[in-house]
């Protein structure tokens, strides 16, 4: 059973305990694989509804383009609401709130009349609970585990996986079934799903801002609510000088890593292919890519080789393989590259959020996470649509994969300019007692009472530089 929580006088100044590296951390892995499976999973095979909506509302390939990709800005776009969301309420509730939102929206879409309806069910409402589930769940896992995160992190992404080998022909066959209305209806029974992971979700200690409040007494009003902004957003990363960097480096990979999930069926189908084939396509991206996923993970905690470094290895080869999928004409040739498109694909994801925390330090990295997402929105909601407007323009898919590609290794290229990227050697993870050094900020002077004589200490920093 879990022991009841201490009182506000005998708690420590830490916002959470030691992360266990094990125990019922693997159970909130568990609710990661499925709520992964159920947010990602879903919106990589929505490329089977995407030609039903063309067909149906008799729209454009942009216009329709863009429900995905307000469901992902969404998501992304939240994020930093739903950070702030679990620094004061925690993540359990936030977590079941984004489940029943996610269901919600699809319920909803199944009875559009329009695509400005899709958007905002689909884009909106759907978006809004995703961004309320992902970005918790993440962190949480981050938090139960030190030495094996990457690999825990890779387990949990496996769910994309799975669901992309698994629901892009089930969707094509409960189209075939109940039509576009009924298989949306369907997706929303089964993504109120995420309310019971939601519901795994065990805290390490209290809400950060919760702990952060009971030792602000003697501030006025003024400066409690300011300081209650900068603990739920975690505002000082925008001074911090590597998570800037990685974040836009983020944005480019997020502006090319979901086309191919958009229009990766409509290019199967655009050259001859038939429905249950272009499906299967997307079902073999999602074998390789949990196969990616689970190797990155056990490959990083090992240690040969620093995270930053593996990431840019698999950016580069992903960028490369997108780039190659218009050259494969023929079924088989398409095939292959899919495999490796998945592979890589799956193995820079768990990297993508296991760098984070050598960033900014594992206790800012709630905040980093809902920051980074929401600066990266940008390039999730223009890269489906720029794609879609390429083939409105050329009549292939040919320039959209290119483009998508070139994408994903302008984001390597910026990933390398990190502080410390070309050391051999990771530098110290930064440590609470550094960061309150690091950063002496307008914080830092906010959850303290301030006096005339007060100032920061001088030690040494550790991790990147702010």
């Amino acid at each position: 059973m879990e022991k009841p929580q201490e009182r506000p006088e005998t708690q420590q100044s830490s916002p959470q305990m030691a992360a266990p590296d094990g125990g019922w951390g693997w159970v909130v892995v568990g609710s990661l694989f499925v709520t992964s499976a159920l947010v990602f999973g879903l919106i990589r095979s929505l490329g089977v509804f995407f030609v039903e909506f063309v067909q149906y509302f008799d729209e454009s390939a942009q216009a329709v383009s863009w429900i995905t990709s307000i469901g992902l800005a969404m998501q992304q776009l939240m994020s930093p609401i739903a950070a702030a969301a679990c620094n004061v309420y925690g993540a359990r509730p936030v977590v079941m709130m984004g489940g029943f939102l996610s269901g919600l929206g699809f319920i909803l879409a199944s009875q559009a009349k329009s695509l400005l309806h899709l958007y905002m069910t689909m884009g909106f409402t759907s978006g809004l609970g995703w961004a309320l589930v992902f970005t918790p769940t993440v962190a949480s896992v981050m938090q139960y585990f030190t030495m094996r995160r990457s690999l825990a992190m890779g387990l949990g992404f496996t769910g994309v996986g799975l669901a992309s080998f698994a629901f892009s022909p089930l969707f094509q066959y409960l189209v075939e079934v109940y039509a576009w209305r009924g298989a949306l209806l369907l997706l929303g029974g089964l993504s109120f799903n995420m309310i019971a992971c939601g519901a795994l979700i065990r805290p390490l200690g209290n809400p950060k801002v919760v702990e952060k409040t009971e030792n602000s007494t003697n501030l006025n009003r003024c400066s409690f609510l300011r300081s209650r902004i900068y603990e739920c957003f975690e505002l000082s990363l925008l001074s911090h000088r590597g998570f800037l960097t990685y974040a836009v480096a983020i944005t480019f990979f997020n502006a090319g890593y979901f086309i191919p999930y958009v229009h990766l069926v409509a290019h199967s189908r655009n050259i001859d292919f038939t429905e249950y084939q272009a499906a299967f396509v997307i079902s073999v991206t999602g074998v390789a890519d949990i196969v990616g996923r689970v190797a990155s993970g056990w490959a990083s905690d090992l240690g040969k080789m620093r995270m930053p470094h593996m990431l840019v290895v698999w950016t580069g080869l992903l960028g490369l393989f997108l780039m190659l999928i218009p050259a494969a004409a023929s079924y088989p040739g398409l095939l292959v590259v899919s495999l490796a498109y998945g592979f890589c694909a799956g193995a820079m994801t768990p990297l993508a959020f296991a760098v984070v925390p050598e960033i900014v330090g594992i206790e800012r990295v709630l905040g980093a996470l809902g920051l980074v997402q929401l600066i990266e929105s940008v390039g999730g909601l223009l890269g489906a649509p720029l794609s879609g407007w390429l083939k409105d323009y050329t009549g292939t898919y040919t320039a959209s994969f290119i483009t998508a590609g070139s994408f994903i290794v302008l984001g390597m290229l910026v990933t390398m300019t990190l502080p410390y990227f070309w050391s051999c050697t990771a530098p110290l993870p930064p440590s609470p007692s550094n960061r309150k050094s690091q950063d002496c900020s307008i914080e830092d002077g906010l959850l303290k009472a301030t006096s005339p004589d007060s100032v920061c200490e001088t030690v040494p920093r550790g991790g990147y530089t702010a």
